[in-house]
């Protein structure tokens, strides 16, 4: 039983190649033509049939966002699909006010571009421009 046997590197000490033969040998995935795709004629008139057609193949594309996306509404497009969104009880009427649920829509934020016609008491998060033309046409926030 061998107890303290040496490590192949200490052993292969004075051995110009360290057991791989050629010098070319074991130089990493170079060695093999790289890894993936590699070799699949990124050079001059060598390029593969495989990749003729790919546009995404070659460098670098867009990027990916760090920050979650907030689903937003427009106020004047809640204004303008008024009747829709009422058909589909989506949004709901007292009155001659308007009931919007934000949450209920699917959506996070209520923004302010455009003008409104009709009175909403709206629930969610909403944008200071929302709510200044809210409280202009006579409705109000909750929450």
């Amino acid at each position: 039983m061998v107890v303290n046997k040496r490590k192949k590197f200490s052993r292969q000490r004075g051995y110009h190649t360290h057991g791989w033969g050629s010098k070319k040998k074991h130089r990493g995935a170079g060695n093999r033509g790289g890894k993936g795709m590699a070799g699949t004629g990124k050079r001059a008139d060598s390029i593969k049939t495989l990749i003729w057609d790919d546009v995404d193949y070659f460098g670098k594309h867009g990027f990916k966002s760090r920050r979650p996306k907030n689903k937003t509404i427009n106020i004047d497009y809640i204004d303008e699909k008024l009747n829709e969104f009422v058909a589909s009880k989506l949004i709901s009427k007292e009155g001659n006010v308007y009931i919007v649920d934000l949450k209920k829509m699917g959506y996070d934020k209520l923004l302010g571009n455009g003008n409104i016609k009709n009175k909403f008491r709206v629930t969610g998060i909403v944008s200071k421009g929302a709510a200044e033309k809210i409280k202009k046409a006579g409705g109000e926030i909750t929450g």
